[in-house]
C-alpha cells in the first residue's frame, strides 16, 4: 500500500500533467482556428478548378494532355504519405500507417509487377519509411512546422517529371483529410493520372468552346497548377485534421488527469485519516497503561 508521501507526489505529478495537457490542448486550439481557415479558403478554388478541368477534358477534340494518360504496363508507382512531425495526437498517425499497410496490399495486387516508391511528408511518414521495403523517392521532414506552399511545387515538380518522363506510371496520395473538429477520415486520392469528369448535366455535347489560346497551351498552364494545387490541399487537410486531433486528445488527457487526481484525493484522505485514527489509538493506549500502572 502507497505511503501518504508517495501518494502526495503522485497527486502533484498529475496534477502538473493536467496543467501541461491544457495548454497543449489550448494551443491546438489556436492554431486549428488558423488552419481551418486555410483549409476552408483553399476547397472553393480547388473544386472550381476541378469543374473547368472537368469540361476541358471532356470537350471534343483530337488533342490528349500527356497527364490524362492511362498506361497499359503500370511499373512504378509514387504514393505519397502524409502524416504529422509530432506525436501527442491520438490515432492519427496510427490511421494514417495502418491504411498505407493496406493501400501497399492493394496496389501489390492490382499491379503485380509495379515497383512501388515512397515519398514520406512528415516524420512519422518518414520513420515508417525507413522500417519498410519500399524505395523512398524523397523525404520531407519538419514540414508542419512552418508549412509553406513551396513544399506542393517541390513535390509536384518532382512527380511531374518523372510522370512525364515516363520513370513514374501512376501516383497517388493518403493522408488525413479535415472533416470537423470531431472528425478526420483517411482519403487516398489519385494525383496522376488526371481522372477529371464533367459536372453532372454538363457533357460534351453541350458545350461548345472557344479557346484562345489553344486547348493544349490552356492544358499545359492548368494542369501543372492543378497537380500542386491537390498537393497543397492535401497538405493543409492533414495540418488542420493533426491540430483538431490534438486538441481532442490533450482535452481527454486533461479530463482523465482531473479524474486520477480526484481518485487520488480520496486515497490519500482515506490514508491520511487512518494515520491520524492509528496515532490516536496508540496515544489512549498508552495513556491507559500509564495510568494502570
Amino acid at each position: 500500500m502507497a505511503t501518504l508521501r508517495e501518494t502526495r507526489d503522485r497527486i502533484v505529478s498529475v496534477r502538473n500533467t493536467s496543467k501541461i495537457t491544457q495548454a497543449m490542448s489550448m494551443v491546438a486550439t489556436a492554431k486549428l482556428r488558423r488552419a481551418q481557415d486555410a483549409i476552408t479558403a483553399a476547397r472553393p478554388f480547388a473544386n472550381q478548378v476541378q469543374k473547368i478541368l472537368g469540361n476541358l477534358s471532356t470537350a471534343d477534340s483530337e488533342f490528349v494532355h500527356p497527364f490524362f494518360e492511362m498506361r497499359k504496363d503500370v511499373n512504378n508507382i509514387a504514393l505519397i504519405v502524409i502524416t504529422a512531425d509530432r506525436g501527442l495526437c491520438g490515432a492519427f498517425n496510427t490511421n494514417v500507417l495502418r491504411s498505407l499497410t493496406t493501400r501497399l496490399a492493394d496496389l501489390r495486387t492490382a499491379y503485380p509487377k509495379a515497383k512501388i516508391h515512397l515519398i514520406p511528408v512528415g516524420k512519422r511518414a518518414v520513420n515508417a519509411a525507413r522500417k519498410g521495403k519500399e524505395a523512398i523517392m524523397r523525404e520531407f521532414n519538419d514540414v508542419f512546422f512552418k508549412l509553406d506552399y513551396s513544399t506542393a511545387e517541390d513535390i509536384a515538380s518532382m512527380i511531374t517529371d518523372d510522370f512525364l518522363g515516363m520513370q513514374i506510371d501512376h501516383v497517388e496520395i493518403l493522408g488525413n483529410q479535415f472533416v470537423n473538429v470531431m472528425r478526420q477520415v483517411v482519403r487516398t486520392t489519385q494525383v496522376l493520372p488526371i481522372v477529371a469528369t464533367a459536372q453532372e448535366g454538363n457533357s460534351s455535347s453541350n458545350n461548345d468552346y472557344i479557346y484562345e489560346p489553344s486547348r493544349g497551351e490552356i492544358l499545359d498552364t492548368l494542369l501543372p497548377m492543378y497537380v500542386k494545387l491537390q498537393i497543397w490541399t492535401a497538405l493543409l487537410d492533414s495540418n488542420a485534421a493533426e491540430h483538431a486531433a490534438r486538441r481532442m486528445a490533450m482535452e481527454s488527457a486533461t479530463t482523465n488527469a482531473r479524474d486520477l487526481m480526484r481518485s487520488l484525493q480520496l486515497i490519500y484522505n482515506r490514508e491520511r485519516q487512518a494515520a491520524i485514527t492509528k496515532e490516536m489509538l496508540e496515544i489512549v493506549g498508552g495513556a491507559e497503561a500509564l495510568a494502570s500502572a
